[in-house]
């Protein structure tokens, strides 16, 4: 049997979420790691190669590996369609599965274009455990929709549909929670994963030219400072040939809104010691959690949650 299992638990908050759950162990730091891809059009290369850095970051000692955003395909509406394929059924569902278990690690397998057996598409993450069971899965629930005159239009909802709920998982470290790229920009969302009490978030993303630089670290050091918890972004490298060229500079930021560790544009692997207890430390120093005031910020605890995954 599988050792995770479905639970509602009561949140004052956020009441009808749910959380992935499994046995804890007593351990509170990690190592992470942050695999940078290069990723082109060949999707057999890009799984192959995605699987080769997932045995070199575990090899480093990496206890938990994030890849990017559409480390299986180019980033685009026009790919999303050719290189969509069944989630469970998939090669690179099963080749994240089987490098998970060989290597002994929990796999964060950044977004692939996932296709249903009714025909809808979505941007999912898949996430595994060290004998290589997927514990969680998140779609995408902010869809990319933006248009800035002159530099950049790009609608995901042509191809894409928005995923519907929160995902949480648990590792033997702390909870987890999942988020891809644009969902980063809606504070709340990163709120109610606090809420449930994670306190590790990774973003896959896939920033542009025109808001990496702008917004990727602001973006990150924001969520991670606000809700007093560590937080991952892994981008793909950076490739100037591609239709949608990405910002790169995959980073890791601290509950303190520090950054921990970084990396510019190429491909590349970001190693960082995750210490589960500097969230602790940070929250009863500076408990916004406990002081928040719903009594006036007009939210119905009804009506104001997303439903767990």
């Amino acid at each position: 049997k599988s050792p995770c299992f479905w639970f509602p638990r009561a949140s004052p908050h956020f009441p009808c979420c749910r959380v992935l759950s499994f046995k804890m162990a007593a351990s509170k730091t990690f190592k992470l790691a942050l695999v940078q891809l290069a990723v082109g059009a060949d999707k057999a290369v890009n799984v192959r190669r995605a699987v080769e850095k997932v045995r070199e970051a575990a090899a480093a000692g990496a206890q938990l590996i994030a890849l990017p955003e559409c480390f299986n395909s180019p980033y685009g509406s026009s790919y999303f369609p050719e290189y969509a394929e069944p989630l469970e059924s998939g090669d690179t569902y099963k080749a994240m599965s089987d490098v998970a278990r060989e290597t002994s690690t929990y796999v964060i397998g950044g977004s692939i274009p996932e296709r249903t057996k009714g025909g809808k598409l979505f941007n999912t993450c898949a996430v595994f455990n060290d004998n290589g069971v997927c514990i969680g899965k998140h779609r995408k629930v902010h869809l990319f929709d933006i248009d800035v005159p002159g530099k950049i239009t790009f609608k995901e909802s042509e191809t894409l549909t928005a995923g519907d709920c929160v995902t949480v998982v648990d590792t033997p470290w702390c909870k987890v929670g999942l988020a891809i790229c644009y969902d980063i920009r809606f504070p709340l969302f990163t709120q109610i994963c606090r809420d449930r009490g994670v306190k590790f978030m990774c973003y896959p993303g896939a920033f542009n030219m025109t808001t990496g630089p702008a917004h990727w670290e602001l973006l990150l050091r924001a969520r991670a400072l606000d809700n007093q918890l560590w937080a991952a972004a892994v981008s793909p490298a950076r490739d100037e040939t591609a239709s949608y060229v990405a910002w790169g500079h995959s980073t890791v930021v601290d509950p303190w809104g520090s950054v921990a560790a970084t990396t510019e544009h190429g491909e590349d692997i970001v190693y960082a010691d995750v210490d589960t207890a500097r969230a602790d430390e940070v929250r009863q120093n500076i408990p916004v959690l406990q002081q928040q005031r719903f009594d006036i910020y007009g939210l119905d605890d009804k009506k104001h949650y997303m439903t767990a995954c």
